[in-house]
């Protein structure tokens, strides 16, 4: 393995060596404390653009799945297409792999799509440096590798535009149809929304899907800031105001808010992983939640027709929001958590009983 160094906006440097593709990259560096998953976070759209840190010591031990495809379209074992990370960050990684869906190593699978994996890295340190000073750009350069590093600008592109579907995509052939806003979908709410008799349209995020018939809206997650998505928020604005039931889930919850004219922000260092607490506003009814984002909507901003829906735990921060007399309601976690906790799962089950 080559020597490789990660070196954070603000100097300070971390030393690994390199087990992925052999490129020097750029990107936003974030923490993940979940304790598997990394697929299913490789694969995630929301992660467009960033340098991920695995606080969990071993990865790379069950592989990767095949990135085999259902009759519709859906990945089988995968949250997308390809990988949109720009690189993992691990303490030890496990060169011997082994399970039952397992197709590849984890290694193998990012050379293949050029990916930059470093272990070695003191990830508890790197950890706490974030944690204490938060998450900001790093780049990561390789020895002996010339490939120039690009300034990717992630903060001034519309990372919701790059990660959208480009075209109208229908799903299953059920009687209701849902239009869903493809701000960087996660395949797992897909299925989710086709386990009952539901027919999905997937549409561009910034597409006039007003003009459609349909029996109800969901907006999905999606990587970078919602501000840039003027044209979603102004389409949500134009049918908040009719009474179709409208669910979203992370960034669907903050463009959601947005429409509501209600305030966004970047948190310090986000919300990476899957032990998240949340608790159902009004009740003592608490979830263990899925969660990846870095901003967060402020719930003191909310117009006089909203109300939160529920907040987190640890910081208080907004965790959902609700229409006080309308079908309306989003959350900032993944109820759909693949991988991750499913107590939130009836989420589901409450916008499909509501076409």
């Amino acid at each position: 393995m080559k020597k490789a160094t990660l070196t954070l906006q603000d100097g300070t440097s971390f030393e690994g060596y390199s087990f992925g593709a052999e490129k020097n990259i750029v990107g936003e560096v974030v923490f993940n404390t979940a304790m598997n998953g990394y697929p299913e976070s490789l694969t995630d759209p929301s992660y467009m653009g960033q340098i991920m840190v695995m606080t969990y010591p071993m990865v790379g031990n069950y592989g990767i799945p095949s990135s085999e495809v259902s009759p519709e379209g859906i990945s089988r074992y995968l949250e997308s297409e390809h990988i949109y990370m720009q690189a993992i960050l691990v303490a030890d990684y496990s060169t011997e792999y082994s399970h039952w869906n397992a197709a590849s190593s984890l290694a193998d699978r990012l050379k293949e799509e050029g990916t930059v994996g470093l272990t070695n890295i003191d990830t508890r340190a790197l950890t706490k440096h974030l944690r204490e000073h938060g998450s900001q750009k790093g780049t990561i350069t390789i020895e002996a590798v010339d490939t120039p590093i690009e300034d990717a600008q992630w903060e001034e592109r519309n990372l919701v535009a790059e990660a959208s579907t480009r075209e109208v995509v229908r799903y299953g052939q059920g009687s209701k149809t849902v239009v869903l806003i493809d701000c960087g979908v996660k395949h797992n709410i897909i299925r989710q929304l086709l386990r009952e008799d539901v027919t999905v349209v997937r549409v561009p995020w910034d597409y006039d899907f007003t003009t459609l018939s349909y029996d109800g809206v969901f907006i999905s997650n999606g990587p970078g800031n919602p501000e840039m998505c003027v044209k979603t928020v102004e389409n949500l604005r134009r049918v908040i105001a009719g009474d179709k039931p409208i669910y979203g889930i992370c960034m669907g919850n903050q463009l959601l808010s947005l429409a509501a004219g209600a305030k966004i922000y970047k948190l310090k260092y986000g919300h990476r992983s899957h032990n998240q607490p949340v608790r159902m506003v009004g009740t003592n009814n608490c979830f263990i939640t899925s969660q990846n984002h870095s901003f967060a909507v402020d719930g003191s901003t909310l117009g006089a027709d909203w109300e939160e829906w529920f907040v987190n735990l640890n910081d208080g921060s907004n965790e959902g929001i609700k229409h006080k007399t309308k079908p309306i309601r989003s959350v900032q976690f993944h109820p759909e958590a693949f991988g991750g906790p499913k107590d939130t799962l009836f989420i589901f089950d409450e916008f499909l009983s509501l076409l």
